[in-house]
């Protein structure tokens, strides 16, 4: 199967050459966020204030790196179970969010509105943060710094290795796999 290399920010045409199972290699500036962070974004806007940073064709990673050890750049960054997340992520994805990392299933509502508003979800291997965090060449924290490891941070990542696992032609790898699995 072919690696695709993809570039951030995301653009559409990118996105609608994704499919659900495609082995992907993600370089450019990415931003973490779980659980609170999302809670707080919701606020903001609730609120009509700016996010701390501009989601239009972002993309962001259920994360919230470790510290880092001597001589590295961040510590480990393995994704968080996506389903915490699954409250606040449509109205993102609404307003021009184009890619999240995780892991896991998402809910109905997010698959629709990575359909409708053509996003992407990638899954990230769980149990492999300290390896996923060689692709993190800088990183530095963004907001809501009383977070500690929760905070919003940007990061640089260099050929990050994800898999697609919804796409915005309705399919989801997980779904596909239990099929196969089946057969």
């Amino acid at each position: 199967m072919e690696i695709k290399h993809i570039k951030t920010p995301l653009s559409e045409e990118v996105i609608e050459g994704l499919k659900s199972g495609d082995k992907v290699l993600l370089t450019g500036h990415i931003y973490t966020a779980r659980d609170t962070a999302h809670k707080r974004f919701m606020e903001a806007l609730k609120d009509g204030k700016d996010l701390p940073f501009d989601i239009r064709n972002q993309v962001i990673y259920y994360c919230g790196p470790s510290p880092a050890p001597s001589g590295r750049v961040a510590g480990s960054c393995g994704p968080t179970t996506s389903t915490r997340m699954d409250l606040f992520a449509p109205e993102l994805i609404k307003r021009g969010l184009k890619g999240m990392i995780g892991k896991g299933r998402r809910s109905e509502k997010v698959k629709e509105a990575i359909r409708e508003y053509k996003a992407v979800y990638f899954g990230a291997i769980g149990g492999a943060g300290a390896l996923i965090s060689r692709c993190v060449i800088s990183m530095r924290a963004m907001a809501y710094e009383d977070l500690g490891p929760e905070s919003i941070f940007r990061l640089e990542v260099k050929e990050m290795p994800l898999f697609v696992i919804n796409d915005i032609f309705g399919h989801d790898l997980y779904d596909d796999g239990m099929l196969k699995y089946k057969r």
